[in-house]
């Protein structure tokens, strides 16, 4: 039996979504892109929720392509907005397509959301060690930062918390427990 970190439980997307996703470091800015929206859309809600929605989510925002989502229109937005497949929370769908928008200036100035976001940890994850889950912070200092540039940058559904998470599932923290089997496989994917 392999030890896990105590949020998985029991539901099998969840568990694949802690062995397979959770921690590793991406690079994909639609990927990026994706987590990003989804890390907002999950604000006040589990994120299991969440999970189960995202292959409903991937259809409903174009596989999260930026270029399309930041074109959305007001139709858009309103066929959204019944789409029983997604959270349908009008600020959150606005802020998708807000944070699309901002998204694609990053990409301008940077060359890619990747070079832009990584570069607040030097393009190499922080390596934690957690004995257990109450260890665990909700945000940092780091999350903080980065938050704070986002939103001057014109990005919406950003706080400290969300991006915390957002750093967690992108891999840019190894936030997996020491004593799960996780752990020193995504440290040695920092490489």
């Amino acid at each position: 039996m392999k030890t896990r970190c105590a949020w998985v439980g029991e539901d099998p997307l969840y568990i694949a979504y802690h062995d397979d996703e959770w921690g590793v470091p991406k690079h994909d800015d639609r990927r990026l892109f994706e987590d990003l929206v989804l890390d907002g859309a999950q604000a006040g809600l589990s994120w299991l929720t969440i999970l189960r929605k995202r292959e409903n989510y991937r259809a409903a925002f174009d596989n999260f392509d930026p270029r399309t989502v930041a074109a959305y229109d007001e139709a858009k937005m309103a066929e959204l907005l019944n789409n029983p497949g997604i959270i349908r929370n009008r600020q959150k769908v606005r802020s998708a397509v807000q944070n699309a928008q901002a998204f694609l200036k990053v990409q301008e100035e940077f060359g890619s959301f990747d070079a832009y976001l990584w570069q607040f940890v030097g393009r190499r994850p922080i390596q934690n060690a957690w004995k257990s889950l109450a260890e665990l912070p909700a945000q940092t200092a780091l999350s903080e930062a980065i938050s704070k540039d986002l939103r001057q940058r014109g990005f919406s559904f950003v706080g400290p918390t969300i991006i915390y998470a957002f750093m967690q599932a992108i891999g840019m923290c190894n936030d997996h427990v020491v004593d799960c089997f996780r752990h020193s496989e995504c440290k040695a994917m920092s490489g």
